[in-house]
């Protein structure tokens, strides 16, 4: 009996032990499941939608690998789900055309399940889609770069709208409305900020190979800040179509009388225009890129201009800060200033092989290329004359400004690189301007001289100095003395009229009269002992110092590119004559 009870004791002490243990089990820890209903789909150029059904109580790893070798890497966690339910993740910021590879990893308690097989997606091509603007934009919208959008007439983005535009896409301007433009008013903004893999790119809506300078109008900022001519002034060139605001139609936009310095038009980063500058009225023409009284609120970066039918950048009054600015091929002027422009632009290259030609079937076109335009006050509304304030006082440091290096493609009234006039002030250092069949310099008017102390010798509290320039390949640094001439001393102000040609000052640059087989001809780096790579004005001082602030540096080189530096200019511009 006592035997029998104690192995029936034990028996159930066993017997609970084992019970207590499979209790322990089924409340435990348990593993996740695989991932169930997993696909990945592209959605646009940069995009791709990542779906799976997920269950409570787990989480998910959601990994990609971009191409067919890559590595994988996660990219989304998504936390402890409370329901079951189909999980969707937009994944965004990828590469156009691009093949990428998904996996995912269900997660619980900290142990993971095997990764699910892989899926793959191929994001779509920029602009694999079409799409037409007629109308004026007047709520704030984006535009896709999955899709191309022709501008089919004169676009105005309304005050209180914004147009926001992603890395890649492209606009182009409807080659059959003349002048197809885009305008951002007064109070609207435009946020086009490309990357160096996917420029935004404005060009003609006809195919490469057909496009001619001039096949539309380009692109326009309008803004609220000061400028110095009085009564109303009107966007060159608008108008045409008379008086009435019509949506889509050319109508009269105002750009004086603005008194908001620090008014903001938006963010230009890695844009391109290409094939712009059409002209509605004689002498009246659209630029690549206009800047109408636009304030130091605004940004811009990493611009091009490509075979513009006028100038390649014009600013009238406002002030803001550009740097690395492209130009190749303009008919007109590379950066033209006037109305109390005030803004600082830091790193310029530009080259022009040949006079443009224009579209043909209308339109009006100048022919006298130059570097620099500069004025003060000129025209209508200039109460004070070439002395009407605020004055047009830039700084622009470190630009290489190449011409064509032939009298017959600068035009009758053109070849200077730099010509200063009509009350002008400004800032001219650290640059390079070489093939230029006039002169270097043409300062002209007593009241320009008087922005530079009325003195050759530099005044380090003008208004106006030209300050460690070189020249090549150029007859004469200024134009002859005479009653509108004026000069500065070469060897005061670090003026120098080099002996050597403009191609030993480079790495490559195409020879006079050559046609660039592509941005391969393009290296505006010094060539190996080259007098640019020195003789920059590295410390500023007076009023250079002042006005540089913390935007513009100074350097030991001369140019827009460091001996050994970046080429900056590579990788998102592009170049073409049709």
């Amino acid at each position: 009996m006592h035997t029998l009870h104690r192995f029936t004791v034990a028996l159930a002490a066993v017997v609970a032990l084992t019970s207590a243990c499979n209790s322990s089990d089924s409340t435990g820890p348990s593993a996740p499941l695989p991932v169930l209903g997993f696909s990945v789909t592209p959605t646009g150029s940069t995009s791709a939608r990542v779906t799976f059904s997920g269950r409570s109580s787990e989480s998910y790893d959601i990994e990609r690998a971009e191409a067919a070798t890559g590595t994988f890497a996660s990219v989304k966690t998504i936390a402890v789900l409370t329901a079951d339910g189909t999980q969707t993740y937009n994944d965004a910021g990828l590469k156009a055309t691009t093949l990428y590879r998904y996996r995912v990893t269900s997660v619980k308690n900290g142990t993971r399940s095997a990764s699910t097989a892989e899926a793959t997606a191929t994001t779509l091509a920029f602009g694999s889609a079409a799409a037409s603007i007629a109308t004026d934009i007047t709520t704030s919208r984006t535009l896709f770069a999955d899709t191309a959008y022709t501008l089919s007439g004169f676009i105005h983005v309304a005050n209180g709208a914004t147009l926001t535009i992603q890395p890649g896409t492209t606009i182009k301007g409807d080659y059959n409305v003349l002048g197809s433009t885009l305008m951002i008013m007064r109070g609207a903004k435009i946020q086009a900020v490309g990357t160096v893999d996917a420029p935004i790119v404005f060009t003609s809506s006809r195919p490469a190979g057909q496009r001619q300078p001039g096949d539309w109008g380009g692109l326009l900022l309008i803004g609220n800040a000061p400028d110095n001519r009085s009564g109303v002034v009107n966007i060159e060139g608008s108008g045409t179509d008379g008086t009435a605001i019509v949506s889509g139609k050319n109508y009269p936009v105002q750009y004086n009388g603005g008194t908001v310095a620090t008014d903001n038009s938006g963010t230009l980063a890695y844009v391109r225009v290409e094939f712009g500058g059409f002209a509605p009225i004689q002498d009246q023409e659209f630029n690549s890129f206009t800047f109408a009284a636009v304030g130091s609120g605004t940004r811009a970066s990493y611009l091009e201009s490509l075979a513009g039918l006028d100038d390649s950048f014009e600013f009238f009054g406002g002030g803001f800060d550009l740097d690395h600015l492209v130009a190749f091929e303009t008919a007109d002027d590379v950066l033209d200033m006037s109305e109390g422009f005030s803004g600082r632009i830091q790193f310029v290259v530009a080259m022009s092989t040949v006079q443009l030609v224009p579209r043909t079937g209308g339109g009006f076109y100048s022919v006298d290329l130059e570097g620099i335009e500069n004025d003060g006050c000129n025209g209508t509304g200039c109460d004070l004359g070439f002395d009407s304030a605020p004055f047009t006082i830039p700084l622009i440091a470190n630009v290489t400004i190449i011409g064509c290096g032939q009298a017959s493609c600068m035009g009758a009234g053109g070849g200077h690189g730099m010509m200063l006039r009509r009350g002008t002030g400004g800032y001219y250092v650290n640059s390079v301007f070489a093939r230029w069949s006039t002169d270097g310099i043409s300062l002209r008017d007593a009241v320009t001289y008087t922005r530079a102390g009325s003195t050759k010798t530099p005044s380090a509290s003008a208004d106006l100095q030209v300050r460690n320039v070189l020249f090549a390949d150029i007859p004469k640094v200024f134009q002859d003395s005479s009653a509108t001439q004026n000069l500065l001393d070469l060897t005061a102000n670090s003026l120098t009229l080099s002996t050597a040609t403009a191609a030993s000052l480079f790495t490559a640059i195409p020879a006079v009269g050559a046609t660039p087989t592509g941005l391969s001809a393009f290296d505006f780096s010094p060539a190996t002992g080259s007098p640019i790579a020195t003789g920059g004005l590295s410390t500023f001082t007076g009023a250079i110092a002042t006005k540089a602030g913390t935007f513009v540096t100074g350097t030991a080189y001369l140019g827009a590119a460091a001996p050994g530096g970046a080429k900056w200019w590579t990788g998102w511009t592009a170049y073409a004559r049709n």
